[in-house]
């Protein structure tokens, strides 16, 4: 019951929209990629320690989770593989290692990278899901502040 409790904190976490977040999504051949970073401060210290990440103010976190379109519903969590990547303004690029989490329905990826004050990162996905031909590739940018 404490997991599911952690899981449930964990996805309002990185689902609901907060300020000086991106939050994304792509839709692309029958699926929705639901795809957001945030500064990992903004998970509370027994999130983060349940989910193994470091909670500093100079580390991010991305969240992507894949949905397979099914009409009249809000679809189906599906596995992918999914690859990330990012790079800053000078085109340094950081990949991104990202681990498959499962919890009942939910099917999510997650992964953590380092961030400096007013950085801006872009983000570049490639997400094929299970059972699909091709990859589909999408980006997103967020920029990072520092406290």
């Amino acid at each position: 019951m404490q997991r599911l409790t952690s899981l449930t904190l964990l996805l309002l976490a990185l689902l609901l929209p907060l300020q000086g977040m991106a939050e994304n999504s792509t839709k692309a051949e029958g699926y929705t990629i639901h795809h957001n970073a945030l500064p990992v401060t903004t998970l509370s210290p027994d999130i983060a320690t349940t989910y193994n990440l470091i909670r500093s103010k100079y580390r991010g976190l991305i969240n992507i989770s894949v949905i397979k379109d099914i009409p009249n519903t809000t679809g189906k969590a599906v596995s992918a593989r999914v690859d990330a990547y990012s790079t800053n303004l000078i085109g340094k690029r950081h990949n991104i290692k990202l681990r498959e989490i499962r919890e009942k329905e939910a099917i999510y990826y997650i992964g953590d990278f380092p961030i400096v004050d007013q950085e801006t990162l872009k983000f570049f996905l490639e997400v094929q899901p299970e059972g699909h031909d091709t990859p589909i590739k999408t980006t997103l940018s967020q920029e990072f502040f520092i406290d």
